[in-house]
């Protein structure tokens, strides 16, 4: 599970490589005229908004529970990442689809490609620094027996992803920008540059809708990984008071906090002092095995095997074995009749 200072530093690696970024991407703009660069420096400019609206959601999200919001305010960073999305949709992706549809219609020559080819250059190798940055502090966190794609599918942490998507999209359309701008000035055709632009537009918008779907999963409510999962139970099963679970829920309400509730079966007997302090057992044990459980309810009661419903696929099985097994009825006289010998 992802913690907040590793997201954080992340984070303000991604703030500072976006903003020096995108001053540079704007004086190329202007130099060069470049549908591409100026797509870029949009983008940079909307990545580093993005940061620090991450930030702004950290920050929010660390606030005292109150009467109002009980639980706290952990889901706050998925709020602010789901506004993320939404930014990076618009104002990079749809900005830069409409900038080379624009330079389709209209297009013009390049002029001082080399400052624009400097400066894409030097936007590479920033950027390259800031996406190392995000790869080393999501592999502290990230579990070494699964891929990339499966740490963002089913990460926990509002920041960790979203800045890895960025920068990673950050680097190709550097890329995309750098091989239209050098092919239309080897070419003489600004058409390539329009094409660039236009790929780097949907690379963003891809990349947004990525992200919308995991932060609207986890603005929804996700329950607590596999392994923690397992973790929970084991550290409930352990305690000597208790027979059996009886069923359990989990629920994140912020990334570095989980929700648990359970009902178990104690064994018979149990004063209720006892019982009492065998559920307080259960919740230190589970906040040890993991820690960020905070917020525990433990219920008491008694285990009922389910009663089959008169039209629950069970009910009518026991009917149809039944019926199958049950003797037919038969007509004694008419039996005798059957048994009798016909005259000669």
């Amino acid at each position: 599970m992802a913690g907040a200072g590793h997201g954080t530093k992340a984070v303000v690696a991604a703030l500072l490589a976006n903003l020096g970024i995108a001053a540079a991407k704007f004086v190329g703009f202007l130099v060069t005229r470049s549908g591409s660069m100026l797509a870029e420096s949009v983008h940079s400019v909307a990545d580093a908004g993005n940061q620090a609206l991450l930030l702004l959601g950290g920050r929010r999200a660390r606030r005292a529970p109150t009467p109002e919001h009980p639980f706290g305010f952990g889901r706050e960073r998925y709020f602010w990442a789901f506004v993320v999305a939404i930014i990076l949709f618009s104002v990079g992706g749809m900005f830069a689809v409409y900038e080379g549809i624009e330079k389709l219609r209209h297009p013009h020559e390049l002029s001082s490609t080399g400052v624009a080819i400097g400066i894409l250059v030097f936007g590479i190798v920033v950027e390259g620094l800031s996406l190392r940055t995000a790869v080393v502090e999501a592999d502290k966190v990230r579990d070494k027996q699964a891929g990339w794609w499966s740490f963002i599918r089913h990460s926990k942490s509002a920041e960790l992803p979203v800045v890895l998507l960025e920068d990673l999209a950050a680097e190709l359309g550097l890329v995309l920008a750098l091989v239209a701008v050098s092919v239309s000035s080897i070419t003489g055709d600004p058409v390539w540059d329009a094409i660039g632009t236009l790929v780097i537009g949907v690379l963003l918008v891809v990349v947004a809708v990525v992200l919308a779907i995991e932060m609207k999963g986890l603005l929804i409510g996700e329950s607590a990984s596999t392994a923690d999962q397992e973790r929970i139970v084991a550290a409930i099963e352990v305690e000597p008071s208790v027979r059996r679970i009886i069923h359990m829920r989990t629920q994140h309400i912020g990334p570095d906090e989980l929700l648990v509730g359970a009902k178990v079966e104690l064994v018979p007997d149990l004063t209720v002092a006892e019982a009492a302090e065998a559920v307080n057992r259960v919740e230190d044990t589970v906040r040890r095995a993991v820690p960020a459980a905070r917020m525990i309810y433990i219920e008491p009661d008694i285990f009922r095997t389910p009663t089959p419903g008169p039209d629950s696929p069970a009910h009518l099985a026991s009917e149809d074995r039944e019926a199958g097994t049950s003797e037919p009825e038969t007509d004694p006289d008419g039996a005798e009749d059957r048994a009798a010998p016909s005259p000669g």
